[in-house]
């Protein structure tokens, strides 16, 4: 168990977390079987080079999927009830085949829960693509960024 308790969260710290995926074409390819999605924009290489992307984008959906799990060993892993919400989520560029994702947390608040036996943990996720062609860390470029919530328990209370 690599996650963090309640108590443990401090509000404004950023984590850079360490893991990284380069993401291939199968990942896409099973992502979209498994959830039924055949958008020919993620699929279909000759309908994806006649769009103003000009090749396959991968689909958001496993974008934001992979930034949750990459963050998961540093923030929840172990420790978590239940995550509560997904918010505000945004996907400002593309990833393709063959691109490397990271992702950094920014706690932004916490709370006790009402019975004080648990914690609420708000975070601000971001995913970047490795390129330095953007405006994130080490120049790379922001693919993807939400809220994320979580029920959280606190040392006190684990079992």
């Amino acid at each position: 168990m690599t996650g963090r308790y309640y108590e443990e969260f401090e509000v404004g710290e950023t984590i850079e977390h360490e893991k990284r995926r380069t993401v291939s074409e199968s990942d896409n390819q099973t992502f979209c079987d498994m959830t039924m999605n055949q958008q020919p924009l993620h699929l279909d290489a000759d309908f994806a080079a006649d769009t103003g992307f000009g090749d396959r984008l991968v689909n958001g959906l496993y974008t934001m999927s992979l930034a949750v799990g990459l963050t998961i060993p540093d923030t929840t892993d172990g420790t978590i009830v239940a995550n509560l919400s997904y918010d505000s989520v945004e996907h400002p560029n593309p990833v393709f085949h063959g691109d490397t994702v990271y992702a950094q947390t920014t706690v932004t608040e916490k709370r006790e829960t009402s019975d004080g036996e648990r914690g609420i943990v708000e975070m601000h996720v971001e995913a970047f693509k490795v390129d330095e062609g953007g405006n994130g860390p080490d120049g790379d470029t922001l693919v993807c960024e939400f809220d994320r919530t979580a029920l959280s328990l606190k040392r006190e209370h684990a079992e």
